[in-house]
């Protein structure tokens, strides 16, 4: 009788967490949707901008071909033509700072959306259009594929390890550092206060390493990021969870004093 109480509860435990992270990925959905909407918003408006410096670019280039012009009055002194240059010269200038503004302005847009510019600078243009040899990368075993993937995270490169680990995860998927990967994946985007995220990532190393060492960490980590987020429901059934599972790891003594936070 115990035994089946037992696992009903069981049972009843994993319906209800699985409706819960249901419920997250549904909600993480739409905030990616609304990110790539918002994402899609701003690469309009870079094009839009581009179009803008090109025609100032055109204006400035017709304003100076027209000061070419006159250079040859200038040497001879003809006063008539001085203050009509004076005008065109502050007009160039005032039309270069209106340039250097946008361009700043894409410069900020770009390296938010993580996209290489290529209006500003002639040598990368000429470069563009020619084939790059190919150099042949030195292929890195596990290890060395890790202790660089960490060494990024370390350096707050969250973006470099994320990429690193999910490479170790690919490449070498029977490895002895897979599960640590796929923590510290979660970890960057608990770092970066991406909570709903991290808890998605945390649950990958529960579900898919469930023998691994970082588990612990894992709920640990799980519970601190539903508890930042307001959810101290769900905060309190994984810390409750950890402390039970492994009551001995010092994962199960930070969680016990982090529930005294919940009276």
């Amino acid at each position: 009788m115990e035994q089946r109480i037992s696992n009903l509860e069981k049972k009843s435990e994993k319906s209800a967490r699985s409706v819960q992270f249901e419920s997250l990925k549904s909600r993480m959905d739409s905030a990616i949707k609304t990110r790539e909407e918002k994402e899609q918003n701003l690469r309009n408006r870079i094009a839009e901008i581009r179009a803008i410096i090109n025609k100032l670019t055109d204006e400035i280039q017709i304003i100076r071909g027209k000061l070419e012009e006159t250079e040859y009055f200038m040497k001879q002194k003809i006063k008539p033509f001085e203050k009509t240059d004076q005008k065109r010269e502050e007009q160039i200038t005032k039309m270069e700072e209106i340039l250097t503004s946008q361009r700043n302005r894409i410069r900020g847009i770009e390296q938010y959306l993580n996209i290489e510019s290529d209006l500003y600078d002639a040598k990368s243009k000429r470069d563009s259009r020619e084939k790059p040899k190919r150099k042949e990368k030195k292929k890195l075993s596990e290890n060395e594929m890790y202790a660089l993937a960490k060494q990024a995270f370390d350096q707050g490169d969250f973006e470099a390890a994320r990429e690193g680990f999910l490479e170790i995860i690919k490449k070498y998927p029977r490895s002895g550092w897979v599960d640590n990967a796929q923590f510290w994946i979660g970890d960057t985007y608990y770092r970066e206060k991406w909570y709903e995220k991290a808890i998605l990532e945390y649950q990958k190393v529960i579900e898919n390493y469930p023998k691994g060492n970082k588990v612990p960490a894992s709920l640990l980590k799980q519970g601190f990021a539903f508890f930042n987020i307001g959810d101290k429901a769900n905060a309190r059934l994984i810390l409750k969870e950890l402390i039970k599972k492994y009551p001995q790891s010092n994962e199960a003594k930070i969680a016990i004093k982090k529930l005294k936070e919940f009276k």
